[in-house]
């Protein structure tokens, strides 16, 4: 170990400690996130940089700042094995290593948007025909529920009425508008 740590350039050596830190590091962070020990999204570590502040395009983070380092010295050792030149082995380092940050900022980003596809926007149940499942009171009296398929899934969801008459169950329904949350406004379907 002595003799092959000590037939490499100071230059080599930097690259090492870097890969082996970085490579550590980097098998916890995966460990981490493929088993589930641990958060995978590290709340209040990863920096968000995006106008609105919501999870988007992640390209500073605890992942992607590992995911460079970890890059930048196996790229940076390889090309030091080949031969290349100090300024050629940084550069190409450097480049392999923001290359790996932007395609794991891609793929957290993409895995995020696929999670969030399956989250519920009541907007969307605007206009869609359901059927009553719980009483619903005329005039708002009291609320009820219906099934109705939004998003391509079967749900129940909380609804009021301006009818004359209360809705009760089976009765077909279209759904007017979102009154606030969850709950919806809806009218009875004329036969």
């Amino acid at each position: 170990m002595e003799e092959w740590w000590g037939g490499m350039t100071q230059f080599e050596h930097v690259y090492w400690i870097i890969a082996i830190v970085a490579s550590a590091v980097f098998i916890v962070i995966f460990l981490g996130t493929v088993i589930g020990g641990a958060d995978a999204d590290m709340d209040g570590v990863d920096a968000d940089i995006g106008a609105d502040g919501g999870i988007g395009f992640q390209f500073i983070s605890v992942k992607n700042v590992t995911g460079f380092f970890t890059m930048f010295a196996w790229t940076g050792i390889g090309s030091i094995r080949n031969g290349n030149s100090a300024t050629f082995t940084i550069i190409l380092s450097i480049a392999a290593g923001l290359v790996m940050m932007f395609v794991m900022a891609w793929l957290f980003s993409f895995i995020a948007k696929q999670a969030e596809s399956g989250t519920l926007k009541i907007e969307n149940a605007v206009g869609e025909i359901g059927e009553v499942y719980i009483t619903i009171g005329a005039k708002r009296s009291t609320i009820g529920k219906i099934q109705i398929k939004v998003q391509g899934s079967l749900r129940e969801l909380e609804a009021l009425s301006d009818e004359e008459e209360d809705l009760t169950q089976g009765n077909v329904v279209k759904v007017l508008e979102v009154i606030s949350g969850e709950l919806l406004l809806i009218e009875k379907l004329k036969k």
